[in-house]
């Protein structure tokens, strides 16, 4: 494969790892708001806490990834760890914005596997 070809492909793989990235932040934040309001908001805590959680990795994996940095396979590792969990502890609940939340983090586990490849 030729240097430009590479370079368009890591692009696009960079470019479907933040708009997942993206579309899990948002997910986990109204998530975890939604969550609050939730009639057994004890019940509820562990995936409120996953929430943050996920939300403030993907910001850092998203950074990192825009900025080219050498250490974005790392946080990406931990991304991807956090947001499985996210996604099974949303998994759990039938709340539509628990699962709106775990389909997000499932599909950007799916895209930050793609681009560390």
């Amino acid at each position: 494969m030729n240097q430009s070809r590479t370079y368009a492909t890591q692009n696009q793989n960079a470019q479907a790892a933040l708009d997942a990235l993206s579309r899990c932040i948002a997910a986990c934040e109204m998530c975890s708001d939604a969550c609050l309001s939730e009639e057994n908001i004890q019940m509820m805590v562990p995936c409120i806490r996953l929430d943050r959680d996920c939300a403030d990795i993907c910001r850092l994996t998203a950074a990192f990834i825009a900025r080219g940095s050498a250490h974005a396979q790392h946080v990406m590792r931990e991304c991807i760890e956090i947001c499985q969990k996210c996604a099974d502890e949303c998994g759990k609940h039938d709340h539509d914005h628990c699962q709106q939340c775990a389909a997000a983090c499932r599909a950007c586990v799916e895209a930050c596997k793609s681009y560390a490849g």
